[in-house]
């Protein structure tokens, strides 16, 4: 069973792609901020992040999926950022930290587990 780590510093953000991931074959953990997704990325190992970008505290989203990818033990973790911002140099700002996909907010539920499924082939 695939791990999924959501981290957002919106509780109503987090409840809703859980209820989203219901149905699937997941095992889903949630994080507040940077450093509760840096610490389960390290205790937990997901297969895969949903990662908001602009979040409060030390790290970001960008800096986290950096931080992930510079770490050897953590490198093939797949990393979907989350964000409401759409613009070109946001969506190069993610792929310049690592990101696996970059999908703005709001996205619909299917786009989610679209992106997921061809990210975790099988779950």
């Amino acid at each position: 069973m695939a791990r999924v780590l959501i981290v957002d510093d919106q509780p109503d953000i987090r409840r809703l792609i859980r209820m989203t991931l219901e149905d699937e074959p997941f095992e889903v953990q949630e994080a507040a901020n940077g450093e509760q997704a840096l610490a389960a990325v390290a205790s937990w190992r997901p297969d895969l992040i949903l990662l908001d970008v602009m979040m409060p505290g030390r790290f970001d989203g960008l800096q986290v999926c950096a931080s992930v990818r510079a770490d050897p033990g953590s490198s093939d973790i797949r990393v979907v950022l989350l964000s409401a911002r759409a613009d070109s140099g946001d969506r190069a700002a993610g792929q310049a930290a690592g990101a696996d996909e970059y999908l703005t907010k709001p996205f619909s539920p299917l786009q989610l587990l679209e992106t997921i499924d061809r990210l975790l082939p099988g779950g």
